[in-house]
């Protein structure tokens, strides 16, 4: 199976994405401010997704704990009815993170125990980038939850959760745990 990384300057109007979302609950005018200035910045980026559309966002993968590493391989799918164009993927750990990793293209560090991930476009009823990660835990962990949400999807509505919020142990034994 090929990895296919994710691009790189995306995940920069993923996060600002993100932080409109967050300024715009406080209806504060600074937020009002910024969601004005990123609305054309994004604008073609969404086609396909937004307030009115629909989708169905899952993920399938696997996750293996070997020490103080952490293998994440995972399958953003789009079961429909609408496409989306770019969705952000959040990857929760239970333990925290060696302070320098390398992250595939597309992929940001969101805090000490999170990791950010734009999927590409996710066509209807089709697949999106595979995202492969190798992590490095701060010190050796026995086990690892890993914790996989969407974090944003362009606006679009989900309304099946059970398949793109999964909780996963993986145990220190390099065994591949499937979700």
């Amino acid at each position: 199976m090929e990895v296919v990384a994710v691009r790189r300057g995306a995940v920069r109007s993923v996060v600002m994405a993100g932080l409109l979302v967050l300024l715009g609950g406080l209806g504060s005018g600074v937020g009002n401010a910024l969601a004005g200035a990123g609305a054309g910045a994004g604008a073609g980026a969404e086609a396909g997704a937004g307030p009115e559309a629909e989708a169905d966002v899952a993920y399938h993968g696997r996750v293996a704990l070997t020490g103080n590493r952490l293998r994440i391989l995972l399958v953003p799918e789009n079961e429909g009815p609408s496409a989306v164009a770019n969705a952000t993927v959040r990857l929760g750990l239970s333990a925290d993170l060696a302070g320098r990793q390398e992250l595939a293209e597309g992929c940001a560090r969101a805090g000490l125990r999170e990791v950010v991930c734009e999927t590409g476009e996710l066509p209807l009823h089709g697949r999106g980038r595979h995202i492969g990660l190798a992590l490095r835990l701060k010190e050796p962990a026995a086990e690892v939850v890993v914790r996989v949400d969407t974090w944003w999807n362009g606006g679009a509505t989900d309304r099946n959760h059970a398949n793109n919020e999964h909780v996963v142990l993986a145990l220190d034994t390099g065994d591949t745990y499937a979700f």
